[in-house]
């Protein structure tokens, strides 16, 4: 049995990586090619949420910085085995609390992929070392870089509850500075369980036109809003049958194109795991390797299903 906390409602489901709790054929995931790379600058973070999916906070070191060494070995990998790696992608935690991101997005920048930040445009983005290490990114790189800012909500009442208050205004000070200096921005936000998406849409584009942001509220590529991680709820595991149900190919899965490299601490080497949700699950790390990593993916845990396939709809059918 798994010793992975997968919340009270989902009893006796997301055991087997085969079969579902009824016996039907687990749909799996196979790696079509690796389009996005994760990484995970380490679990630190300047700030403890109240509902952080991989539990980041001042005090967590789980995943412990990743380093320039760490991610040349990958990009070199990636490279010789000849996947068309187009993204690398770095969230944590903060990543701008690791002192090597500014190096790390430069090697990425320079082996021609795109490169994604994840921050909460706070004080460790804010130091001047970083600002001048993305503004000089941006000169060289131009087009090539975008920071996606976690804006949990359009209404700073309820950013707050979520990540503390007064977070909200020191993130806007962040995101008008990325504004100023002529920086590419994506916000990320969540949609709460008495409210839709479309809402949570809505107000976003209001504040967007407010404060002269360039980020189109309504294209889900640049404002990515994403429902509760509740494990609370109950969810449909989903077996070989749901794809034709829900018309949808695995290949519209991340783990179809995307893998996510970390360091645990105390481990002698790196690791690649499926995703980005799923961190400490044992049943998704994938070995230390891409090649290792290579292998499908069973779809066996209940934010698969909730989030990468189901998206609000049903399998049952």
């Amino acid at each position: 049995m798994k010793d992975i906390d997968i919340g009270p409602a989902n009893k006796g489901k997301f055991q087997d990586p085969g079969f579902t709790a009824d016996g039907a054929p687990r749909a799996t995931v196979a790696l079509e090619g690796l389009r996005t790379l994760w990484v995970n600058t380490g679990t630190l973070c300047n700030i403890t949420c109240a509902n952080c999916y991989i539990e980041s906070s001042p005090q967590n070191d789980a995943l412990v910085y990743f380093t320039t060494q760490d991610l040349a070995g990958y990009l070199a990998e990636a490279r010789d085995l000849g996947h068309p790696l187009e993204e690398v992608g770095f969230t944590g935690g903060e990543p701008f609390m690791n002192p090597q991101i500014i190096a790390m997005a430069r090697m990425a920048l320079e082996a021609g992929h795109r490169v994604l930040i994840l921050t909460n445009a706070m004080r460790p983005m804010m130091r001047p070392a970083m600002r001048a290490g993305l503004v000089a990114l941006n000169r060289e790189f131009p087009g090539r870089l975008v920071l996606r800012v976690s804006l949990d909500h359009p209404d700073p009442a309820v950013h707050d509850s979520e990540r503390g208050a007064g977070t909200w205004d020191v993130t806007l000070q962040g995101m008008r500075w990325i504004r100023d200096a002529g920086l590419a921005m994506d916000v990320a936000g969540r949609a709460g369980v008495s409210e839709s998406e479309a809402e949570v849409r809505d107000g976003f584009a209001r504040l967007f036109a407010e404060e002269g942001f360039a980020v189109d509220a309504a294209d889900p590529a640049h404002c990515v809003v994403f429902p509760e991680m509740d494990l609370t709820v109950e969810v449909p595991e989903i077996t070989t049958a749901c794809w034709g149900i829900l018309h949808k190919a695995p290949s519209e899965v991340m783990c179809a194109s995307a893998r996510m490299v970390v360091r645990r601490k105390g481990a002698e080497r790196p690791a690649v795991l499926a995703c980005t949700l799923l961190a400490y699950d044992p049943e998704f790390e994938l070995g230390g390797t891409l090649a290792e990593a290579g292998r499908p993916v069973a779809l066996n845990h209940p934010h698969c299903a909730k989030f990468c396939v189901l998206g609000g709809a049903s399998c049952s059918g």
